[in-house]
């Protein structure tokens, strides 16, 4: 008799519908997994079974078993079959009802002992579940939080095989978990960091809360110990707090990653990823033999941190071009293509120097070749990709013993708000929200210039040498500048200010 369990595998981000189709006969004893498995999966031949024996069930190790995945075109990966595998098996030998099979999907990891383990990526196949109609999903007593997040389905934890066969027999009763979805947003809602901490830097922190406003990437450059991982830091505190759905797409990345914890369920908080400078490529883009989303993608919504930027292997910073033109990152495989989103924000530092001290102190005995070798770690292109390029200077003792609190966070996440709320009318028959994400048509329309404004731009662009996407990026950060203003159109005052935030335009040095 054949039997098919549904269950789900993983594309990237995306999840499909997966079949184990369990055909047990006699013949010579025999267990074998088709379907395109990889090693993992074929290893789940002596998990399910000792599973199951450890579990007091009559696994019909005497008969001749084949279980297929189908659809056969795809690859499985991963342990998650493990569940629906021996599900497939005891409902074939008849042992447990096939019946109350349908319109369930079934996932879990199972261990010797017969326990079900927690597996990555359960909410995107229970948001696939209930996108093509099933009633239920069994998961694993840890993924229950996160699994709950989709609404429109029915969770059932289960700790173990015996629990899960005796509920689908209708010898136990679970109760479909629920969680509060509402309360999971309110958590994490206050930051231990401030802006008020921060003293003197006015002219960073503004450039900051420009940044924020527009979601533009921003390069700091200063001596060692002016605050500039202090102040990046603080960025997600003047951020407004991520809508549900926002919410959702950050969770099914770190789902995905098997960054979830059985608490946290959901990510309420905008990321903040600052990966060391040793990083490899794939670390940081994504990849891997199954592949895995990266930092880029871990930081979607939220900001990723680049200390000691010029630090970075020069080939990670180039992988970083495409994900901050496009907002996303595509892996190819031999088993196909997947594609992460990567919409963030890019804050990096950089001293001026390898010692860190040229123009700020007499204790810089670098070479000027030593330090044109280290600026040019950071290639024109990669350069051109960051929309505000600021100066952090040296502290003096006044600023630094000044009692006088800075601005707070709460008040510059107001400014930025208001901001954000202006885009998000400005933009709302487009496919973007924020300023950053113009495009070269976009720009014609909605950063439109007088002849004041014109004439200035003009007078720089050329003795400077900007590139014509350096030109679109003072455009875009000049929009913003207006926004926060609440000026409807650009002014002389708004290019001027975006011109000044260019500063590290390799042909303006």
């Amino acid at each position: 008799m054949t039997v098919c369990v549904d269950c789900c595998g993983l594309n990237g981000l995306s999840g499909f519908t997966v079949g184990a189709e369990a055909d047990i006969r006699t013949g010579l004893p025999s267990f074998n997994i088709v379907g395109l498995p990889d090693s993992s999966v074929k290893e789940s031949k002596e998990r399910v079974r000792l599973a199951a024996l450890n579990s007091h069930i009559n696994f019909p190790d005497d008969k001749r078993i084949v279980v297929n995945l189908a659809p056969t075109g795809l690859k499985k990966e991963g342990p998650s079959y493990d569940l629906p595998i021996v599900l497939s098996i005891l409902a074939a030998a008849g042992i447990i009802d096939k019946k109350e099979l349908n319109k369930t999907v079934f996932e879990g990891e199972l261990s010797l002992d017969g326990s079900v383990r927690p597996v990555s990526g359960i909410l995107p196949m229970a948001l696939h579940a209930v996108k093509n109609g099933y009633k239920r999903i069994v998961v694993p007593y840890e993924n229950r939080n996160e699994a709950s997040l989709a609404e429109g389905i029915d969770v059932i934890p289960i700790e173990n095989l015996r629990q899960c066969c005796d509920y689908i027999n209708g010898e136990l009763q679970i109760e479909p978990y629920k969680t509060d979805i509402k309360a999971y947003m309110e958590e994490c809602k206050t930051y231990d960091l401030d802006f008020a901490d921060v003293k003197g830097q006015e002219s960073v922190k503004r450039a900051l809360l420009i940044a924020a406003a527009g979601m533009h990437n921003i390069i700091m450059c200063g001596p060692p110990g002016s605050g500039k991982t202090m102040m990046a830091k603080r960025l997600p505190t003047i951020m407004p707090d991520m809508t549900f759905d926002e919410s959702i797409e950050v969770t099914k990345i770190y789902s995905v990653a098997g960054l979830i914890k059985d608490s946290q369920a959901l990510i309420s908080v905008r990321p903040f990823r600052s990966p060391h400078h040793t990083i490899s490529n794939v670390a940081m883009v994504g990849g891997g033999r199954i592949p895995k989303p990266g930092e880029v993608s871990l930081s979607h919504n939220g900001v990723l941190f680049l200390d000691e930027f010029p630090e970075f292997s020069r080939y990670v910073l180039e992988e970083l071009r495409q994900p901050l033109e496009d907002g996303e990152v595509t892996i190819s495989r031999v088993n196909g293509t997947m594609t992460y989103p990567a919409n963030l924000m890019l804050a990096a530092s950089m001293n001026p120097c390898p010692c860190g001290y040229y123009g700020y102190s007499d204790k810089c005995r670098c070479s000027q070749n030593q330090i044109i070798k280290y600026r040019n770690k950071i290639s024109g292109p990669l350069l051109d990709r960051i929309d505000i390029q600021i100066e952090a200077g040296g502290l003096d003792y006044k600023s630094v013993s000044s009692t006088k609190e800075g601005e707070s966070s709460a008040d510059m996440r107001e400014k930025v708000r208001k901001a954000q709320l202006v885009q998000a009318e400005r933009y709302k028959n487009e496919v973007f929200n924020y300023n950053s994400r113009l495009t070269p048509s976009k720009i014609d329309k909605y950063c439109s210039l007088g002849k004041e404004e014109k004439a200035l731009i003009e007078n720089v662009f050329d003795r400077l040498g900007f590139s014509a996407r350096s030109y679109h990026k003072i455009l875009k950060v000049a929009r913003t500048i207006a926004d926060l203003e609440e000026r409807e159109n650009i002014s002389r005052s708004d290019i001027a200010e975006a011109l000044s935030l260019r500063s590290l335009d390799r042909s303006g040095e």
